[in-house]
């Protein structure tokens, strides 16, 4: 157990770390976690990618918390949660201890400017694989940069998801009335959605 309490901490610490760009930019570093310790599958992750957007906070945060949970209950999803805001807190207290030399600093914005490509791909990547297993029978998978493309026997489309996700795309930002719903009310919608088409073999 302390086995597996260490080896979550050190690589949502990782995680954290490395991260830049928000909570979806640490999905390639969660899809890693999954493929090198078998602790989830990648349908598994757009479950719990799923859940953490519905629900409130930072979706790394959550990500870890439910990811620690997932693996060691109670104690994993502390563990997990400390070990992603670790290296943020460390950064932030390191940053305001010297705020004033740091901030016209030429040096520190070329290496924020030169981190954006870093997360924009990140982020990119991060949707590529979302939308790949959401919508088609595409899968990607591999370790390192180098990524496997597979089949995962189902339709090379997967149309009825396609069309949700074009009516739920219409309806935020073309229908007035609509698109000034909360987006939880799209989140019950699409979950009602789910389960309707699971009761009906779709």
């Amino acid at each position: 157990m302390i086995g597996v309490l260490l080896r979550l901490y050190w690589e949502f610490f990782k995680t954290g770390l490395f991260a830049v760009g928000g909570g979806l930019a640490t999905l390639p570093f969660l899809k890693n976690i999954g493929e090198t310790t078998g602790w989830y599958s990648y349908g598994d992750l757009m479950n719990m990618l799923a859940v953490s957007e519905s629900t409130p906070g930072p979706i790394g945060i959550n990500m870890a918390t439910y990811v620690g949970f997932t693996v060691a209950g109670v104690p994993g999803a502390v563990i997990a949660t400390l070990g992603e805001v670790t290296p943020s807190i460390a950064i932030v207290l390191i940053v305001a201890a010297f705020l004033k030399s740091f901030r016209e600093n030429p040096c520190v914005e070329r290496a924020f400017y030169g981190l954006r490509p870093a997360s924009t791909g990140l982020i990119g990547a991060a949707c590529t694989g979302v939308f790949l297993e959401v919508f088609t029978g595409v899968r990607l998978g591999g370790d390192g940069f180098v990524n496997r493309v597979s089949l995962t026997g189902e339709p090379l489309i997967l149309w009825p998801r396609l069309a949700l996700g074009a009516v739920l795309l219409a309806l935020t930002n073309a229908v007035p009335r609509v698109r000034d719903l909360h987006p939880a009310a799209f989140i019950a919608l699409s979950a009602a959605v789910g389960i309707l088409f699971a009761f009906g073999g779709a």
